[in-house]
Parts: structure tokens; sequence; C-alpha cells
């Protein structure tokens, strides 16, 4: 062992809480929403709703980033990006994908896997004029994912569109942008436990739709 490594010698003892069957909720998203509503009061967690997003293209080559959740709905979690993005693009190639939610402060994440599909076109447009106009201006100036010669193009594009929509509050939603229901088909509960011996419980739909809790080794 590298005896100069700071990163070897940092270790958290959990001591949060605790996961047992008997104590969690039968239904997969009512236990997150438990578990959400605790991370949105607590002070400690900044944007309790970010959640890392993993895609693959067709050649299984996988790609991260972090997004935020907007809503949970008929089975699934909604969030919404530019559809020209690298991961719009590669949702389109193949739509498996993986959600991760970390709250620190509390010892805890959520892993899920699922199917993603596009939201509809007028469910998408009711969202983004809900928006700040800002941020709606934001999704038309920024081609997302492509390359770009300098932040300039991104400034005299925003300022463009500031001029083109100063009378107008709300902007229309562009065709590249919307929303993504994915659909969940698994969910791994962790909580970190002392001695890294920390309980990991997995719910899964059987052959009946019904869902199973399965406890995972650490």
């Amino acid at each position: 062992m590298d005896k100069n490594n700071p990163l070897a010698d940092l270790r958290k003892n959990y001591q949060q809480g605790e996961l047992i069957e008997s104590l969690v909720n039968a239904d997969p998203f009512q236990q997150f929403d438990q578990w959400l509503q605790e991370a949105l009061q607590h002070e400690g967690i900044y944007e309790a709703n970010a959640m890392t997003l993993a895609t693959s293209n067709t050649n299984g080559f996988p790609s991260i980033r972090t997004v935020l959740l907007k809503g949970v709905q008929d089975g699934g979690f909604i969030f919404y990006t530019n559809h020209q993005s690298r991961k719009g693009q590669e949702l389109a190639e193949n739509p498996k994908v993986a959600l991760l939610f970390y709250w620190g402060a509390l010892h805890r994440q959520v892993r899920i896997e699922g199917m993603a599909k596009k939201l509809s076109e007028d469910f998408s447009t009711q969202y983004f004029q809900s928006r700040p106009k800002g941020s709606q201006i934001g999704a038309w100036a920024s081609p997302q994912s492509q390359v770009i010669a300098s932040r300039h193009i991104l400034e005299d594009n925003q300022k463009k569109l500031e001029a083109q929509y100063q009378d107008i509050a709300v902007l229309p939603k562009p065709k590249h942008w919307g929303g993504y229901l994915v659909k969940a088909q698994s969910f791994e509960f962790w909580q970190g436990r002392p001695s890294r011996l920390h309980d990991r419980l997995r719910y899964r739909l059987n052959e009946k739709n019904e869902w199973l809790i399965e406890r995972l080794a650490p």
C-alpha cells in the first residue's frame, strides 16, 4: 500500500439507521418517497432530487451524468433534457437506463433500473413553459453536447433570444427538448451500517408483476 496516498485511509463508520424487511414499505415507490422526503427536509443535503443517470450506446459504452428528478408518476421517474444531447441520442439507441440517488448525510443511496420513454409533447410543453424564462431561453440557446468554439456563442445566442422574446413571458418549447419517464423494473435501497456490514434491500418484479423484496449481502 502507498503510505503517501491519503485516500487509502478515508473511512466513515455509518451509524445513521437500519434497513429491516419488517419495517420497509411493500411498495418501493412509497419507500422511495419516504426516503426522498427525509432527504428534502435534511439541511445537510443539497438538491435531494439530483440523480445520476447512466445510459449506453449500441456498442455498450456507458456514460453517466447528474440530472434532476422532476416527478414520480405512472410507475416511473421523470426528467427533462435536450433530445439531441449525448444522453438523448443514447436513449434513442438504447432505452435501458440506471438511476442513482445518493444522500450522503443520511448514509443512504437508491439504485433504480428501468426503461426510458419520451413523454408526450403536450406534457413536456406544459413543464417547459412553467420554468423560469431564463431557463426557457437557455434551452433554446445551447446546442447541448455539441462542440462550440467558445462561450461567446452561448452568450450571443442568449442575447438574441432575450431581445426576440423581450415582450413575451412564455417561449414555445423547442422540438428537440422534452421529458422522459424511466419505468422502474428494480430498486435497491442501501443504508450504511457499521463495519461495512451495510443493509441492501432489492425490490424486483416477479412473473406476476408483483414486487419481491430480497436482502443482498453488502
